[in-house]
């Protein structure tokens, strides 16, 4: 790595930045963060870069996008420590959790045709003797969320369960249970309680599931947008990495 960062033209903080759009305190700032190696100094201290720095930008600037700003920052740390098996578990990891947020999506589609099947309804987690509900707790944990989280709900206003006459306890019934479900999955594929909100009310309203479907296909549109952002990060990283250990003829 040593002869790569000396070998080639030098280049100065403005020049690595002109070309992205970026100040020079940003160059500063990834070398800082281990997203660049570490600059060459003159004499008198002021940074070098090389070509390699320029791949390097190029290779972040291409990850952010598909894998975010945290998780770009780690790769290319990992990747300039020589640490290149962390980088490439991180991008596994990407990867996983964008084809876990794609069964999410699936799971949601799901769940809206079954309201628009007639009558189609899921069982309770867990029945209240005596009643057509259940307890705030069984529900809770049906839903792997915290009971906290269901309070919240209800005052956003995505479930309304009633109030038992003689404990004041909540009981959540089909209806309430099915807009849990539907905040629940909407809440994994980003979706922020005052957009969830509406959509829910428009379920419980007869013939009201478009704006639902029209989240839905704003949701497949912005996954297909991440992996192809991904494939753009795959193949900055890849020059990054071969500029970093050249094949030798």
């Amino acid at each position: 790595m040593g002869r790569n960062l000396q070998n080639g033209e030098r280049l100065r903080p403005v020049d690595l930045a002109r070309g992205h759009g970026l100040s020079t305190q940003a160059i500063r700032n990834y070398e800082e963060a281990g997203i660049l190696p570490a600059a060459g100094r003159t004499p008198h201290g002021y940074r070098t870069y090389t070509p390699l720095h320029a791949g390097a930008l190029r290779a972040f600037l291409a990850l952010v996008p598909g894998h975010g700003h945290q998780t770009a920052t780690s790769i290319m740390r990992a990747v300039n420590q020589g640490a290149a098996d962390q980088a490439l578990r991180l991008i596994d990891e990407s990867h996983a959790q964008l084809l876990d947020d794609r069964r999410t999506l699936q799971a949601v589609e799901s769940a809206l045709r079954d309201l628009e099947g007639p009558g189609a309804s899921e069982p309770e987690p867990t029945a209240v003797p005596g009643t057509d509900g259940t307890f705030i707790g069984p529900l809770a944990d049906k839903l792997g969320i915290r009971p906290a989280t269901l309070r919240k709900w209800e005052r956003a206003g995505l479930v309304r369960p009633r109030r038992d006459p003689q404990t004041g306890y909540r009981i959540y019934g089909e209806a309430d249970v099915r807009d849990a479900r539907l905040a629940r999955q909407l809440r994994r594929g980003g979706y922020l309680l005052e957009q969830i909100a509406p959509l829910i009310a428009q379920v419980r309203a007869a013939g009201g599931l478009e704006p639902l479907e029209a989240a839905l296909r704003e949701w497949h549109g912005r996954l297909s947008a991440r992996g192809r952002a991904m494939l753009a990060g795959a193949a900055g990283l890849e020059a990054y990495l071969h500029e970093r250990t050249p094949t030798r003829a």
